[in-house]
Parts: C-alpha cells; sequence; structure tokens
C-alpha cells in the first residue's frame, strides 16, 4: 500500500492510501484529520472539513492542485508539505518545533567559540536564530589553517595530519592520500545505530560544533567552515544515529554521521525535503558538499559535542521544571491545608544552602497570606495542625539541593559549550600542534548523571504528594479526586503512571560514567561512556516533567472540591492557566491528553511565567538588597528569554 509522509505544523505524519485514484484534497483532509486526533484542542483546527489548505511536494517545492489524482502527481513514499491557503508560502513560514524556520529567521547569533550559553544553543535548535562567525573568530580559523598547510607542505609526520589515528599513529600517509585519508576517517566512522536525533537536537550538535571550530585551535579551513554554516541557516541536517559514542576520543561515531551528510553522503533532513539523500538535499538549497583538506576530518569529529548539546538541553529543562515544581508543591499545600510555618526565614538563615533559600522564599512569595489573602488558609487557621509531612515541610530542603546541583551542572556545560576539544590542538601563535586528551567526555559525563540523580528527586516527592492528594485518608478529600466513586475511578491511574515513571528513573539514575570499556585496540583505553549520560538525563527530566503535570492536574483538581474557597493570588493564577487547556474533572474521561496539556504548559514554562512577577515583587519587598537603586535601576528578565548578543539584519 502507497505511503506518504505529511508535514503539519511541525509534525510528520504516514498517511497510507489504498486508492491512488484518491485526490490531493482528500490526502490533505485525512492529514489533517490524523493531526487533530488526540489532541485537547484540535490543534488549534476547529473542523478538518472547512479547513482550507495548500499542498506542496517537499522535493522541488511544487505547488499541488488538490484536484489532481494521488497517482498522477506523487509517488510512493513521497514528502507533502500542507500551509494555509491564505497564504501559498506558508509552508515555509510555519512554526517548526518552537520556533521559525531558518527561511524566515531574521536574527543572527555571532559565534565566537567563547560565549555560547546553553540557553543560546536551546534556542539554536529551535531555529529561532541563524548564525555567522565572528570577524575575530574567521581571523583565527584562517591563522590555524595556515599553519597546518605549512606542515603538510614541509613533509612534517604529526598524528591525524599526515598520520592513521588511534592503533595506526605511526602509519605515515602519502600526501597524495591525505584527502582520502580525511574522508575515509568520516566513512568509517559513521558506524552509529539508533534513531536518529530530531532537526532540532541536530541543529543544536551541528551549531556546538561550528561554535568549538570557531575557536581556531582545530585547523578547519575557512571555506569549509562557511560551508557548514550555510547547511545549518538552511536547516539541512544530517542523519545522525543516537547511539555509538563511548564518549572518548569525542563522539567520534555521531559526529563523523553529522560530516558525512555535510559531504554530500547519508541521508539528509530539511524542511523543504523531508528526509532524502544528502547531496540532493543540498543540491536543492543550491549548497555544495565540503571536501576535505588534511586534518580537517579528524577536526570534524573530535569533540564532546554530543554529550554537551544533549545536556545543555537537559540542564535548560532542568532549570526550568524545578522552578516550577515550587509553584506545584505550594498548590499541593495550600490544597491538602498545610502550614507555612515551616517557610519561615530564620530556619533557613541556620543552614543557608542558596537553593534551599531560594526555594523557601518562593514558597512564602506564594504562599503568604498578609500579602496575598488566601480563603483557604483562613479556614484553618485556627487548627491544631502544628506540622506537616516530609513531602510539604521539607521541599526547600529536597528542591533545594536540586537547585544547586543544576546550577552546579550548568556551569559545566556552558564551560564545556566554549571549550576546544580536538586533538591535536593546533596553537598558531606557538607554531606547532600538541596532542592531548580534551576530548575526553568525562567533565559533562559525571556531571550529566550527577543531574540525573538530583533532579529526579523533583519527581520523587511529587508522586507521594500526588499520592497524599487521592488518598482520602490523608488529603480529606473524595478518593482519588472525583465524585461518585467507583463508577468513576478519577485519578487513581494517573498515580500509578507517576509511580511508573518514578521507578524508571531509579534505574536510569544509575550512572553511565563509573563504567569504561577499552577500545581502538587499548589505545583509547579509558572512556567516560558520556553519551548514554547525556540522553539518559533528557529521559529523567521528561518523566519529572510529566510527573509534575499529573501533580498540578491533581492539585488544580483538589481546588473545586475547597470552592468557593479561593487561594493565594499567584495561585489562583496557575489554576486559572491549567484551566485553559484542562476542564475540571466532573467524570471519568480521556486522561492521556490531558497530562500532554499541562506538560506542554511546563515545557512552555507557563507556569512559572505565571507566578514569577509575584515571587519577585515580594522578593523586593523583603529582601533589602534586591531592590533597586532607582526606578529604571531594575530590569526583570524571564530566565527563560536571556538577554543574546545578536544582530539584526
Amino acid at each position: 500500500m502507497p505511503r506518504f509522509t505529511i508535514h503539519v505544523r511541525g509534525e510528520w505524519l504516514t498517511v497510507p492510501c489504498r486508492d491512488v485514484s484518491c485526490t490531493i484534497r482528500w490526502l490533505g483532509a485525512e492529514a489533517l484529520r490524523r493531526y487533530t486526533k488526540n489532541k485537547p484542542d484540535n490543534g488549534g483546527i476547529r473542523s478538518v472539513k472547512d479547513t482550507r489548505f495548500v499542498a506542496r511536494r517537499c522535493q522541488g517545492r511544487g505547488l499541488l492542485d488538490p484536484d489532481d489524482t494521488i497517482e498522477d502527481v506523487l509517488e510512493d513514499n513521497d514528502f507533502v508539505e500542507l500551509g494555509d491557503e491564505y497564504n501559498p508560502h506558508s509552508c515555509c513560514a510555519r512554526r517548526d518545533s518552537g520556533g521559525w524556520l531558518f527561511n524566515h529567521v531574521q536574527v543572527y547569533l555571532l559565534l565566537d567559540g567563547n560565549s555560547l550559553t546553553s540557553a543560546d544553543l536551546v534556542s539554536l535548535g529551535k531555529g529561532l536564530h541563524k548564525i555567522k562567525l565572528s570577524p575575530d573568530a574567521e581571523n583565527k580559523v584562517v591563522q590555524s589553517r595556515e599553519l597546518l598547510d605549512t606542515i603538510v607542505k614541509d613533509n612534517k609526520v604529526v598524528y591525524g595530519i599526515t598520520t592513521g589515528f588511534g592503533k595506526f599513529a605511526r602509519t605515515v600517509i602519502p600526501v597524495s592520500k591525505l584527502n582520502e585519508l580525511q574522508e575515509n576517517l568520516i566513512r568509517s566512522h559513521s558506524a552509529g545505530v539508533g534513531s536518529p536525533l530530531s532537526p532540532e537536537r541536530t541543529r543544536m550538535l551541528l551549531a556546538l560544533r561550528i561554535n568549538v571550530l570557531a575557536k581556531g585551535h582545530s585547523g578547519i579551513s575557512l571555506e569549509t567552515l562557511h560551508k557548514m554554516i550555510e547547511a545549518f541557516n538552511a536547516s539541512c541536517l544530517s542523519y545522525v544515529p543516537e547511539k555509538g559514542t563511548v564518549g572518548a576520543s569525542g563522539d567520534l561515531a555521531p559526529l563523523s554521521h553529522l560530516a558525512l551528510g555535510l559531504m554530500g553522503e547519508g541521508k539528509m533532513w530539511s524542511p523543504m525535503s523531508g528526509w532524502a539523500d544528502a547531496k540532493y538535499v543540498l543540491e536543492a538549497h543550491g549548497l555544495k558538499p565540503i571536501s576535505l583538506k588534511p586534518k580537517e576530518g579528524l577536526a570534524l569529529i573530535n569533540g564532546t559535542q554530543m554529550i554537551t548539546s544533549l545536556g545543555a538541553e537537559a540542564v535548560e529543562r532542568a532549570q526550568a521544571v524545578a522552578r516550577q515544581a515550587d509553584i506545584i508543591a505550594a498548590l499541593t499545600l495550600e490544597v491538602l491545608k498545610g502550614t507555612t510555618k515551616a517557610f519561615d526565614s530564620d530556619i533557613h538563615k541556620l543552614r543557608p544552602h542558596p537553593g534551599q533559600k531560594e526555594v523557601a522564599l518562593r514558597f512564602r512569595s506564594l504562599l503568604d497570606s498578609d500579602h496575598h489573602p488566601s480563603e483557604i488558609a483562613e479556614s484553618h487557621r485556627f487548627c491544631d495542625r502544628v506540622q506537616d509531612a516530609y513531602t510539604l515541610r521539607c521541599c526547600p530542603q529536597v528542591h533545594g539541593v536540586v537547585n544547586d546541583t543544576i546550577d552546579f551542572v550548568k556551569n559545566i556545560i556552558n564551560t564545556e559549550i566554549n571549550s576546544a576539544t580536538d586533538n591535536p590542538m593546533v596553537f598558531a601563535e606557538r607554531g606547532e600542534t600538541i596532542s592531548g586528551g580534551n576530548f575526553h567526555g568525562e567533565y559533562p559525563a559525571k556531571a550529566l548523571d550527577y543531574l540525573s540523580i538530583a533532579v529526579h528527586e523533583l519527581a520523587s516527592i511529587s508522586e507521594r504528594r500526588i499520592e497524599r492528594l487521592c488518598n482520602p485518608s490523608l488529603s480529606e478529600l473524595p478518593a482519588f479526586l472525583v465524585n461518585d466513586g467507583g463508577l468513576n475511578s478519577g485519578f487513581m491511574i494517573a498515580h500509578c503512571t507517576a509511580a511508573a515513571l518514578v521507578s524508571e528513573n531509579k534505574v536510569l539514575c544509575h550512572p553511565s560514567s563509573v563504567d569504561s570499556l577499552s577500545t581502538s585496540a587499548a589505545t583509547e583505553d579509558h572512556v567516560s561512556m558520556g553519551g548514554w549520560a547525556a540522553r539518559k538525563a533528557l529521559r529523567v527530566v521528561e518523566h519529572v516533567e510529566q510527573v509534575l503535570s499529573i501533580e498540578l492536574l491533581a492539585a488544580c483538581q483538589g481546588i473545586e472540591f475547597l470552592r468557593p474557597l479561593r487561594t493565594t493570588t499567584p495561585l489562583e493564577k496557575a489554576y486559572d492557566l491549567v484551566r485553559t487547556v484542562v476542564k475540571p474533572w466532573i467524570k471519568d474521561r480521556f486522561m492521556a491528553a490531558d497530562i500532554e496539556a499541562v506538560h506542554q504548559l511546563l515545557l512552555d514554562q507557563k507556569v512559572w511565567s505565571v507566578a514569577q512577577p509575584y515571587i519577585e515583587k515580594y522578593r523586593m519587598e523583603h529582601i533589602p538588597e534586591s531592590r533597586p537603586s532607582s526606578p529604571t535601576a531594575f530590569s526583570l528578565e524571564s530566565p527563560a528569554s536571556p538577554r543574546k548578543r545578536v544582530r539584526l539584519e
């Protein structure tokens, strides 16, 4: 049965077609139907029947007549894009996984090899910026390459330039074979397996490799580096399998696959073409494959960029969910009619860890009934409860160390992002190359194992709070937060899902970096296993987000049973936000869509956005040193949108 891949609003959908005499209009409508299925808001499409669209073939960008039959204009496994009818170019101007595609991006980020941040890298992955080299970086790249050309001209024996690699380091290669040596390196090392990285993660990987090459210690030519930048700006992205790196001598397999596509070999993806042969994808964008000069193959694949780029996403998402975990936990405490005494500032001054103090301040800012009157808190003001369970009372201590760990890991990742991780290193100012071990991934590998262990606690403690919300003997609320229990199961299995995710995390938190297997005939006899550390850190963070999504849903449902009483202003804002995507639970319904919708709120940091102004206002009013010296001296900038070094064109 013929199949077609349709691109709708950033998602690729496979549509089988039993009858190829059907029209393009039918194919588009079927793709839209599949797109809207199981989406809480139908993906923003009110009616598939009434939606008008245009369709283009990805290959060649040809506009398709809706009345043409499929067999006349498409081939089996063709790629098609759908766009809004009122704008025939919308196929090129749509949003793709959170960001505008590159052909409409007008903001450039200058790369110099020294100042890129994890937040910048995530933005580049989303397609929010194009990139350029700074003039200083271009000069360093040129000087570095001139030294290598001299080495080749003088027939000097230098590892990786005029010799083989690893165990073959003593094998001298004839000058006439040096270009072939580099191309063979890329082809032989493209030995990864598993699913390909997503376009967003491949963008991050490519951008980070470009940033490292921009430092001018790799020996890459400016011509080759410019071709890599052109491919990035056109969103031409190589097929990079996610498995195969041991994290030293760098991420050899994934970076080789990245380079292979740039050479015009293997597969490549772009918004225009979908997956296709790399040479055709480059040709469709008017780009030429890179042709490797001596040392350039090695320059493209030596480094920790796979570990670090995935690690950058993991630490940014961890930071986002950690902030929002405080808001969710505060809402749960309100629903369970907990006390705020445990967050008294004097308690936390006696154990002044930065993260603990910050979390306690956030709880005070969200729960302070004098600052933001809470009818729920007032309703139990004179109860005889002295203290709450640990999952409520100890949030500053548990959430706090997670925040401190994230800061620690983020510092290592940002250092690694701007580090030269090649071998040998090229020092143009000294006129020599030096072999070393900067390619070893131990730093980011250890940091990301630590991140997994720390951020997991947010899910572990959240699952226990979900249990308290669902258990009537602990919550004074209906069992599983639903009326007509028995007929309705409510949050019974949502809690089971949270428990399952927490249990998975316990296994994923076993550190990968404690393992090492000798490779390359005992030349590379200690490795970091950092690739797995990064991939499982991302999985742990995603599980944490999902568990907290369930807690937020449960806490908002708990509020329904306390009405008409209202909680504090910032927590009501969080409740209102959730109710924009999920209705109250009156009777049992399909729950997975609700969890997905709230998970997206956390990914977009919207829960943080609605509460942050209240937190910052409270901070300024209660901590003298945080007050601005003048009305114009203070600028509140969202951590999700850091100030960037950009240039408009």
